[in-house]
């Protein structure tokens, strides 16, 4: 075993799905999409200590909402890599949960994928970036966008990756959710069938006029589940400098993108004073 004297740490960063088509749907179930996903600049804090066991320990304003810690994606992603390297020692997670748990911005996928990326340091691994992304499905669909956390096209269920070339500076936004979970089994089957065709990509567009030319197939369907949700959006959209609002995923977790890092942070402020019970972040986005 390596010597380690500091715990690895890594930043689970909130997967954003800026706009998402939902483009049918495969015989065993799964939904194909057609998403540009970019990542913010807030999450989980995930990090790792040697151990000859696994485990989990969890702190943070969410911590409380994860369920069994045994059955957390974390340990399943590293008990996965450990098997696939064929390493029997084991490692002692420590997450402090930022994010809200089932909002639609990946929290539970990106602590995995964070994991993975721990594991393989701490194990001292060359794994392949193909053999990673290879786990990283078998633990979830979301888990592979979240390993490289770069902005990209993402198709199939969630195993077909373009990186994109966009501007380099990351858009000025906020995040709000009005506390209240939603299923994404559920909103997918609000969507009743509806399906989309595969957004069209223009590598010419800024961020800003990217998005606005598509939609969330996911929205309308979260939006009858959640009525909270249409709050949400008419407080990020009510604000000043806000260019669009929209929803994240399947929900609830919606973002906002501004003119400046002022224009979040003052929007941020405001609709926290507003409404003090929701989760609200400035952020970036890209």
């Amino acid at each position: 075993m390596p010597d380690i004297p500091e715990p690895l740490t890594e930043l689970a960063r909130a997967k954003i799905n800026l706009w998402l088509h939902v483009t049918g749907r495969r015989p065993d179930g799964y939904h194909e999409l057609s998403s540009l996903v970019a990542f913010a600049s807030v999450g989980d804090c995930l990090s790792v200590h040697p151990s000859r066991s696994f485990s989990l320990t969890a702190t943070g304003r969410f911590a409380a909402d994860l369920g069994v810690p045994s059955d957390n994606l974390i340990l399943r992603a590293a008990q996965a890599l450990a098997d696939m390297e064929g390493i029997r020692e084991g490692a002692a997670f420590k997450l402090i949960k930022n994010l809200p748990v089932s909002s639609g911005i990946g929290g539970g996928s990106a602590d995995a994928a964070a994991a993975l990326r721990l594991c393989r340091t701490l194990w001292s691994l060359r794994t392949s970036a193909n053999a990673m992304r290879a786990v990283a499905l078998q633990v979830g669909a979301d888990v592979p966008v979240c390993l490289s956390s770069q902005t990209v096209h993402m198709t199939g269920i969630g195993e077909h990756l373009e990186t994109l070339r966009l501007p380099p500076t990351a858009t000025p936004a906020l995040l709000a959710n009005p506390g209240v979970p939603i299923s994404t089994s559920a909103v997918f089957r609000e969507l009743d069938g509806k399906y989309s065709l595969s957004a069209e990509m223009s590598t010419g567009a800024d961020l800003i006029t990217l998005v606005a030319d598509n939609r969330n197939d996911l929205e309308g369907p979260a939006r009858r589940l959640a009525p909270a949700i249409e709050a949400v959006l008419d407080a990020i959209a009510g604000t000043s400098g806000c260019h669009l609002a929209r929803m994240s995923g399947s929900g609830a977790t919606c973002f906002g993108l501004f003119a400046s890092d002022t224009d979040a942070e003052q929007a941020a402020d405001g609709i926290a004073m507003a409404y003090p019970d929701w989760w609200v972040a400035p952020c970036r986005i890209g």
